[in-house]
């Protein structure tokens, strides 16, 4: 018999969600039993209408889930908590503004069979709008890719198009930190402490998904935003349970890559080249920061959503 395979996706208030339903209805097979689970995470079940609706005459089983508030943490443990409890083997997470290729669960599931890894990373392209400015398009700085060691396993892990071999001791008892729910980087903590438990993670480059990017997040102010809290999660990751000499090295070095990456931006005579060094040194100075007490930023829930209405 088959073991089963659970598809989680997190929502809040995203109508796209339909789109990601909908893509999942012409997979290939892929050696597993497949269901599908949506935790909204708004305060209302505001999605319930549109998940139920989809799920009459679906091909997949599909739950819904309401897992409030404002905090994807809360959604994410709701998905985990679900796939457990019906004796899913494999856990899959996708976002609500993805769309999946037919062979995608196939890739993942080939892949996981091949590395015997407890955790396998896809790729994730960006799908820009016709008014998505030129250097973004010649950088795509929106597009995931497993960031590989030396021996051909990923350093760290994401959520969006990635699959879980729950039997893994690694994962026993590894939960999303609430405090991260709203910062962003609770997918990067989570993988990090997997990692530390012994577990490991290889890449799947043919296993695809695609991501529609909205025009709020087209910008450079939230890239920049983005990538300063990356480097903050970074920074937390990288030191945890580690003295203030390694702290301070870790800033120092941050802050020296800064600098030559607004160097570099300074030079550039375009935007295609600036606009990406900008980024990184957006990233280091997220570390410098971050070591030096400053506190998150909160670039998901309610108020990320008033600030970028704003």
């Amino acid at each position: 018999m088959p073991e089963r395979l659970i598809v989680g996706i997190c929502t809040y208030r995203r109508p796209e969600l339909a789109q990601t339903l909908e893509s999942l209805r012409d997979m290939l097979p892929c050696g597993a039993e497949v269901s599908v689970a949506v935790a909204d995470n708004d305060n209302e079940p505001s999605a319930m209408t549109l998940v139920t609706g989809i799920a009459e005459g679906f091909p997949l089983p599909i739950s819904y889930l309401h897992a409030p508030a404002g905090n994807i943490s809360i959604a994410r443990n709701a998905l985990l908590d679900h796939a457990r409890a019906q004796g899913a083997r494999f856990f899959v997470y996708l976002d609500d503004d993805q769309t999946v290729r037919p062979d995608t669960l196939r890739e993942l599931m080939q892949a996981r069979a091949d590395s015997k890894a407890g955790a396998v990373l896809g790729v994730v392209l960006g799908t820009y709008g016709a008014d998505a400015p030129r250097w973004m398009l010649a950088s795509r700085p929106h597009d995931t890719h497993p960031v590989l060691a030396s021996d051909g396993s990923c350093r760290a892990g994401y959520t969006g198009n990635n699959l879980v071999d729950l039997a893994d001791p690694a994962w026993r008892d590894l939960r999303f930190d609430l405090a991260r729910g709203r910062s962003g980087g609770e997918d990067t903590d989570w993988f990090s402490r997997y990692l530390a438990a012994g577990g490991r993670i290889a890449p799947a480059p043919r296993a695809i998904v695609d991501e529609r990017v909205p025009g709020d997040r087209t910008s450079l102010r939230w890239l920049l935003r983005r990538r300063y809290r990356m480097g903050q999660t970074h920074a937390e990751t990288s030191t945890h349970g580690r003295g203030s000499p390694a702290r301070l090295k870790l800033a120092a070095l941050a802050a020296a890559k800064c600098a030559a990456c607004l160097t570099m931006a300074v030079a550039s005579v375009t935007s295609a080249r600036r606009n990406p060094q900008l980024m990184r040194a957006g990233l280091h100075a997220g570390v410098v920061a971050r070591i030096l007490g400053a506190g998150p930023v909160e670039l998901y829930g309610p108020a990320a959503s008033k600030k970028r209405q704003a």
